[in-house]
């Protein structure tokens, strides 16, 4: 008896170690699939994170793309706003320079006429006005006078290159 119960002593703890096993065999099974199933989660992850990732590579560069394009279109608004301004200075200038120079000619004007119309100027020869010349009354043509002179029956000649602007 005591070889019998000593048999199945052994047998049951065997039987117990199988179960142990089988356990642990089990576990081991569930911890792989668990490794396995976490693994591909953050394969999956990873994959995502790529894909973001790219995403967002993509929007930076049709960003870059878009100012490019913008700042091209600003830059040649500034180059033809800027040939727009030295246009007009350059026409301003010429302006500027034909006013002063039709200023002095009115000058000129005035005191010739200020000097015609003076108590001095009127004397035993006088002036007789036609519309291009001033003839004395004896006939002789005067460099006094300033109807004669041929810079007043000149065109007024300024160009934007007398100022340097181009």
């Amino acid at each position: 008896m005591a070889s019998s119960s000593g048999n199945s002593n052994s047998t049951s703890s065997s039987q117990l170690q199988n179960s142990g096993s089988e356990e642990e065999l089990h576990q081991m099974n569930m911890m792989d699939q668990r490794k396995r199933k976490r693994k591909e989660s953050n394969r999956e992850s990873a994959r995502r994170s790529r894909m973001r990732k790219q995403q967002h590579l993509d929007d930076l560069t049709a960003q870059v793309t878009q100012l490019s394009k913008d700042n091209n279109q600003i830059l040649t608004s500034i180059n033809f706003t800027t040939h727009h301004y030295l246009t007009i200075e350059a026409e301003n200038s010429v302006l500027r320079a034909q006013m002063m120079e039709l200023s002095q000619r009115l000058d000129s004007l005035n005191q010739i006429l200020s000097y015609i119309n003076s108590p001095t100027a009127t004397s035993s020869n006088e002036l007789v006005y036609e519309t291009d010349q001033c003839f004395e009354a004896s006939g002789d043509h005067s460099f006094n006078n300033a109807f004669n002179l041929p810079y007043l029956n000149q065109a007024i000649m300024a160009s934007p290159g007398i100022f340097g602007y181009y």
